[in-house]
């Protein structure tokens, strides 16, 4: 196209300055008879570019991803296709999926979806499951076939709360809970925590919870509990509202206990306070 227009140009420049072409046509090709101080060469050129066959638009993206249980959709763009057929080829199996408008699979979940106003063509997959997930092309049919390879990744969000399903506090210290939630093509748009399945009132005359949440390609929310009391004892869950939701028990202790006791950020494993009472009560009954 860009010999086109510069062509266009050319004339126009012509004309302005009085000499005119004799014979010059614009349509989906140009042709030019006469042409004044244009040469074949560059004429050829021009009507090389106007004559060029279906291409893909490689601006669109290559990757897409789709939570388990939902609609995907791969989007192919092309020009000029002309009278060509537009197929989509599951590369695994090499299996045809669609030809045009008609899909060529027993499995109904997919579609192949023309948008006429952008020349779009998708191939829709609805419920996608983990199995989906791999390399398609959409293919179109020139002697040979061209065709566009896309990746399509079907994944299950992942929420975890690190330090689960148990967790031990020493009463008056900050209970810092943080809920990781992976693989998600959008962040949530919110995270919802609760205590004993209760909604968290962050404005009780309780005081000192608070939540922060960071979201991105992976959304985290940190649920603060400051001078952690016995009342603060129970389940928590964090509930994303795109995502599986995940729980934890947390524990507040009073002095010692026959148990992980987290301190800040640390955790003191029970079996060693075990193993240190079991070596001074065989030391004692030795004596």
């Amino acid at each position: 196209m860009r010999y086109y227009w510069t062509f266009r140009v050319i004339v126009y420049i012509l004309l302005s300055r009085g000499t005119s072409p004799k014979t010059i046509y614009f349509d989906e090709k140009v042709s030019v008879l006469e042409s004044a101080n244009i040469s074949n060469e560059y004429i050829a050129n021009i009507n090389k570019a106007l004559n060029r066959g279906p291409y893909f638009d490689t601006s669109a993206t290559k990757n897409v991803t789709s939570l388990v249980g939902k609609t995907g959709h791969l989007n192919c763009r092309i020009k000029n296709l002309g009278n060509k057929t537009v197929s989509w080829i599951r590369h695994r199996d090499l299996h045809l999926l669609t030809v045009a408008e008609s899909t060529y699979t027993s499995d109904q979940r997919f579609t192949s979806i023309y948008n006429k106003q952008t020349g779009d063509w998708s191939l829709q997959i609805m419920f996608a499951q983990i199995r989906d997930s791999g390399v398609y092309e959409c293919q179109v049919s020139t002697t040979p076939p061209v065709g566009y390879t896309m990746i399509f990744s079907v994944v299950e969000p992942i929420t975890t709360i690190p330090g689960g399903p148990e967790l031990y506090i020493d009463m008056g210290s900050t209970v810092n809970l943080t809920c990781v939630v992976k693989h998600l093509p959008d962040p949530p748009y919110t995270v919802h925590w609760t205590h004993n399945n209760q909604d968290i009132n962050y404005d009780s005359p309780r005081g000192g919870v608070s939540v922060i949440t960071e979201k991105g390609d992976i959304t985290t929310s940190y649920l603060l509990i400051q001078r952690a009391k016995i009342s603060d004892s129970g389940k928590y869950s964090c509930l994303p509202s795109n995502a599986n939701p995940k729980s934890v028990n947390v524990h507040i202790l009073i002095g010692d206990h026959p148990a992980a006791v987290q301190r800040a950020h640390s955790l003191v494993p029970y079996s060693c306070k075990m193993l240190v009472l079991t070596i001074f009560a065989f030391l004692k009954l030795s004596i």
